[in-house]
């Protein structure tokens, strides 16, 4: 007997607002508690009235109280929104958590992992760590990282820390480096780049980004680790988080990066997975910022993946 999956009616659900998600707007708080709801349920449910909080009815723009009692009526979802994420999963994030405190978690995602779910992806780093830490009340994706990238991921348990690390993201005070391999001897010393980058959408969907002087303005420089004949090993300190901002200054340069399906050389990849690579070589190596009440002063460093230093000692090319 074959089940049903495209859709199941949940029940009505009662959900009391924590301490520290008290403050936001009622929609807001649903786009967040329901993940993978559309946007236009949740603004239905809410015109209709059938949103209740402490048994009565409410605005749309209502910001919600700690301590107020939210009643969601039953909402349809489809049944990969409802299974919980593999077992597996989860293994694999606990073991790469590289820092926690009570407002934050820093893990070292892994290559391949999404951060959240969509696009055919039913469950990504944030539904799974969610599934996984039932004890806490507000959990958050600070900022992402493309799906073939690896390393430092930096998650919010409170929204007070959200909001303190998205204003030092803005005003340019996080200290963001990334390793990468990229091809041919690099011969350029220290250089900085600064190009203006726009995102562009294919007929097909697929998502490019190309430099364009009417884009975005996007700052990365680039330093020397390694070189070798055949490739070159580089730090990546970016300015600014532009979509694919590193893999198209690099490509730009004529120095794609290794294992860059969207931007990079097909002989180099070809020349590289016969070394062992079968992924992006581009890794979120460290993160470094201040946090205030109370003070804190973060730095974590992510360890490259077994795969990342095997390829690197083949290719002679040493790390620190």
């Amino acid at each position: 007997m074959n089940l049903p999956t495209e859709q199941v009616t949940s029940r009505v659900e009662f959900v009391t607002v924590a301490p520290d998600q008290g403050g936001q707007r009622i929609d807001n708080f649903l786009l967040r508690h329901l993940k993978g709801v559309p946007k236009t349920l949740i603004y239905r449910i809410l015109r209709k009235g059938e949103v209740r909080v402490n048994k009565g009815r409410i605005k749309p723009d209502y910001r919600v109280q700690a301590g107020d009692e939210i009643r969601i009526p039953p909402i349809r979802r489809s049944l990969d929104e409802k299974r919980p994420p593999s077992n597996r999963s989860v293994d694999v994030l606990s073991d790469r958590i590289l820092y926690e405190d009570e407002r934050l978690i820093i893990v070292n995602k892994p290559a391949g992992m999404a951060v959240h779910g969509g696009s055919g992806v039913s469950h990504g780093i944030i539904e799974t760590m969610r599934h996984w830490r039932q004890d806490l009340h507000y959990l958050e994706l600070v900022h992402r990282l493309d799906r073939e990238t690896s390393g430092c991921l930096v998650l919010a348990k409170k929204r007070s820390a959200l909001r303190q690390l998205h204003e030092l993201l803005r005003e340019g005070q996080v200290e963001k480096r990334y390793l990468a391999l990229v091809k041919g001897p690099w011969s350029h010393g220290r250089q900085r780049v600064e190009l203006a980058l726009q995102k562009n959408v294919l007929r097909s969907g697929e998502r490019m980004v190309n430099v364009d002087e009417e884009g975005k303005v996007a700052v990365s420089t680039f330093i020397p680790l390694a070189v070798g004949k055949q490739a070159s090993l580089m730090e990546i300190h970016i300015e600014t988080g532009r979509t694919h901002q590193i893999r198209v200054h690099a490509a730009h340069l004529d120095h794609p990066i290794a294992g860059d399906d969207k931007y990079g050389d097909k002989e180099f990849n070809r020349q590289m997975q016969a070394a062992g690579l079968t992924r992006l070589f581009l890794h979120a190596r460290s993160l470094a910022f201040t946090l205030m009440e109370p003070h804190k002063d973060i730095a974590v460093n992510a360890p490259l993946d077994k795969e990342l230093t095997q390829l690197l000692d083949k290719l002679g090319l040493q790390t620190e």
